[in-house]
């Protein structure tokens, strides 16, 4: 009887140690949860606070953009005034034009819309006519060009359509993979493959451009109608 007493006692002396262990490690993991749960909420809020600081950082950046004429396509009246809008932002395309030119009213559909999509791009145009000591610096000599321009200082140049398909079908995202091959974009899609390569909106015939000398100035019009 004292035997069964004695192993009854220690049986249950040896039950409350095991349930005071497992309570404990019980308390232990639930800590543990409750301190990762909390490290997630911390990492939450701050990613939280970021990307609010992100937001409102590109908010404020979009309308400097704004102020300083981006979003829109417009002409500038002299060269005098293309110095002034090339100093004031990072990235400025200019549209090098003459009004006789069909080719160059075909850059300008794709232009204001390019304009609205690219907030951080500055998209101008400007009359050969008005700017001849900046074509002649720039070395403009075919009309359409468009003057890519990064930092204060010109980059890159479009001329004609040579580079967007030779055609006068081109798309406007055929003109967006171009800048954004000279980086005065930012083109989501890949560099590494023209869209004017897709046969199925060009076909392989493009249009032959004929150069032609404009009467009495030393540009070449990409046009065939003088």
């Amino acid at each position: 009887m004292e035997a069964n007493a004695s192993v009854d006692m220690f049986s249950k002396v040896l039950e409350n140690q095991l349930l005071q262990a497992t309570k404990l490690v019980e308390e232990h993991l639930d800590a543990e949860i409750q301190k990762l749960d909390q490290i997630d909420e911390d990492e939450l809020e701050h990613l939280k606070e970021k990307r609010l600081e992100a937001l409102r950082k590109a908010q404020q950046q979009k309308q400097e953009w704004l102020a300083k004429g981006h979003g829109e396509y417009r002409e500038i009246p002299s060269e005098r005034d293309f110095f002034q809008e090339v100093k004031e932002s990072k990235k400025v395309v200019c549209h090098f034009y003459r009004d006789s030119t069909f080719r160059c009213k075909i850059l300008d559909r794709h232009l204001v819309i390019l304009s609205k999509k690219h907030l951080e791009t500055k998209f101008l145009k400007l009359n050969v006519e008005k700017a001849p000591f900046l074509c002649e610096r720039l070395r403009i000599k075919v009309i359409p060009t468009l003057a890519l321009v990064k930092d204060g200082k010109t980059q890159d140049y479009v001329v004609g359509f040579t580079d967007l398909g030779n055609t006068d079908d081109f798309t406007t995202e055929t003109l967006e993979w171009r800048l954004g091959c000279s980086d005065i974009l930012n083109y989501s899609g890949n560099l590494m493959e023209p869209p004017f390569q897709n046969q199925k909106k060009f076909g392989t015939n493009f249009t032959k451009l004929e150069k032609k000398t404009i009467r009495g100035k030393k540009y070449d019009s990409d046009s065939d109608d003088d």
